[in-house]
């Protein structure tokens, strides 16, 4: 085989798996959005055991009203708690980026959420977050978040 050969192989091999690894990037960053998308339905539907599986045992996340960053447990209860109160009858994201690096990710977006309360009062607000998630036999799971609503 000669030179020109030979190069040619290697490029064409390297374009094939910089294609396939584009293609997999594409997929996680898919998958990832796909997960967020998940937990904000699963609190739309006040299902706080879907979300609770959805965060590592290591979970830490810091919402823009927490004085510090929350446990899993905590985030839970606190989660629970503001059920009591109302619950998000509406949502929407909007992703402004996703950066996979080998089992971790890390997604910055902005949301909508409408919320009513028990009154039947309905408060619209704006915000941001940062998700940290990471790859487990699973799938993807929150490791951490942070952000809430624009003042």
């Amino acid at each position: 085989m000669n030179i020109t050969a030979k190069l040619v192989l290697i490029l064409v091999g390297s374009t094939l798996l910089s294609a396939a690894s584009a293609q997999d990037a594409t997929d996680d960053e898919a998958d990832v959005l796909l997960t967020i998308e998940r937990e904000w339905e699963a609190s739309r539907k006040g299902d706080q055991d879907k979300i609770d599986d959805m965060l590592t045992d290591d979970f830490m996340g810091w919402g823009k009203t927490s004085p510090a960053p929350r446990s899993k447990t905590s985030t839970s209860n606190w989660s629970r708690f503001s059920t009591e109160l109302g619950r998000i009858v509406r949502y929407e994201i909007y992703p402004l980026s996703v950066t996979v690096r080998g089992d971790v990710a890390v997604a910055h977006y902005l949301y909508s959420t409408a919320f009513k309360d028990k009154k039947g009062e309905i408060e619209m607000s704006n915000g941001r977050y940062t998700d940290v998630l990471v790859r487990t036999e699973d799938g993807w799971k929150f490791v951490a978040w942070h952000g809430g609503d624009d003042d």
